[in-house]
């Protein structure tokens, strides 16, 4: 009976640590994508929102704007200047998808005229496997205008948590259920 208990843990192990999960996020949460408020605006609302979550390779981005658009520009400058001259994306769709199609940054601004200006943008990093796997948080987008200290990265796991539990949720969630489960098997 061990070697069987033993086999199926290393084959979900291997299950586990290869499985890639996409996610979907709504930009910005309730407020969605338009123009932050003025006390959101100066502690750039934007970037803030995406400092607090993790990104990988497949997630999506969901904008629910209302007599609005997105665009993602490709060049740094052209998000700092809120101008768009080579767009890879754009959408005035009141519920548009972007899909995170690889590692590293994407910019986003508005395309109606002076809403980027007035702190409807965002920096989002997108981790490549190996960072995702690895990390236990997320640094901020760089940007001259992110603010370090506003880094609301996850909480690193409980760890009272059971194994159950942990199983679920972790990338180490194998090795956490066979040391609890081993003194059983004896």
């Amino acid at each position: 009976m061990l070697p069987v208990i033993v086999s199926v843990l290393c084959c979900w192990s291997c299950l586990q640590m290869t499985s890639v999960r996409s996610r979907e996020f709504e930009v910005g949460g309730d407020n969605g994508w338009a123009i932050p408020r003025p006390e959101e605006a100066d502690r750039d609302f934007y970037n803030e929102w995406a400092a607090m979550h993790r990104f990988k390779i497949n997630d999506t981005l969901r904008f629910k704007q209302e007599k609005d658009s997105v665009v993602v520009v490709e060049e740094e400058e052209e998000y700092d200047r809120c101008k768009a001259s080579r767009p890879v994306f754009f959408s005035n769709s009141d519920d548009a998808v972007f899909r995170l199609d690889r590692p590293g940054l994407f910019y986003f601004i508005s395309g109606v005229s002076g809403h980027c200006e007035r702190g409807q943008r965002m920096i989002v990093k997108v981790l490549d496997q190996d960072d995702h796997q690895h990390n236990n948080h997320t640094s901020p987008p760089p940007s001259s205008s992110a603010h370090p200290d506003h880094n609301h990265a996850a909480a690193d796991q409980n760890t009272s948590v059971s194994a159950a539990a942990a199983a679920s949720s972790s990338s180490a969630a194998p090795l956490l259920l066979l040391l609890a489960i081993f003194p059983f098997l004896g």
